[in-house]
């Protein structure tokens, strides 16, 4: 019992001195940035957007029959959107499942200013990387104006600011699995998505499940300087930050850990 209370105590302390943290250290760039996880919220299906070929398309044609992955990046994004895209196909290929037969794949640029023509780029490069028969209908690559845009992205609770000076739009990385008709089923974040956490995400939204709230560890599009060739010191002391925190609560933990078991041992 003496052991339970110990650990528990570690985990909240560690747990509150990194939230503090990393509120104090977040650079004023980052803040409201990322998102809010908006579980058996139901998105919008009436929201009118372009296809890769040009044609309007109501998002509701995507729904009815088959659970949707759903990943927002924009297809100029200097780095970090290539990532999520990258690994999104890897995690695909990692499972049975196929675009178009089991699943369906959404992906949506959230800057109004990009074209049809470059959503058709971007998804002939992604279909070739994945390689697999007739995915062509089952992954499909939109663009849209900043009214469809923004209640998508404010109905899945995702969070990003266009930067002026820098004319690129700070945000954070991950995809999102919806049910059949629509709805939040569960959030997937960093850039890498193993191809079994995929396979149980979209059995339970297919059973039409909702899962519960995961932690967020965000990666995130930052302010790249060229005049410097590399990103601002806040920034870079902000990715340290989150990883020497990472080590910390992890070796606290099992400090936690071993004094109690030495406590136990001794009582």
């Amino acid at each position: 019992m003496k052991t339970t209370w110990l650990v528990m105590t570690g985990i909240v302390m560690i747990a509150s001195i990194n939230a503090m943290r990393v509120r104090a250290e977040t650079p004023k760039v980052l803040q409201g940035i990322g998102f809010d996880q908006r579980l058996d919220a139901q998105i919008p299906l009436d929201l009118i957007f372009t296809d890769d070929t040009g044609r309007p398309i109501k998002l509701g044609e995507y729904f009815g029959e088959k659970p949707v992955i759903l990943a927002l990046v924009y297809y100029q994004c200097p780095r970090l959107c290539t990532l999520v895209l990258n690994g999104l196909v890897q995690g695909m290929l990692e499972m049975p499942f196929t675009a178009g037969k089991e699943f369906e794949v959404i992906t949506v640029s959230f800057d109004p200013r990009e074209t049809w023509e470059l959503a058709a780029s971007k998804k002939e490069a992604y279909l070739q990387r994945y390689g697999r028969p007739d995915a062509a209908n089952g992954w499909h690559f939109l663009t849209g104006d900043e009214q469809q845009i923004r209640r998508l992205t404010d109905a899945v609770g995702f969070r990003y600011r266009f930067d002026e000076a820098q004319k690129q739009f700070v945000h954070a990385s991950g995809i999102m699995i919806l049910t059949p008709q629509g709805k939040l089923s569960r959030y997937f974040y960093d850039v890498r998505y193993s191809g079994r956490d995929l396979r149980f995400g979209l059995i339970e939204a297919s059973h039409n499940k909702i899962g519960s709230p995961v932690d967020q560890i965000l990666l995130y599009c930052f302010h790249y300087d060229p005049t410097l060739g590399k990103y601002s010191a806040s920034v870079m002391a902000f990715v340290r930050a989150g990883g020497i925190l990472t080590m910390l609560s992890i070796a606290g933990f099992v400090l936690v850990l071993v004094r109690g078991g030495r406590a136990r041992r001794s009582g």
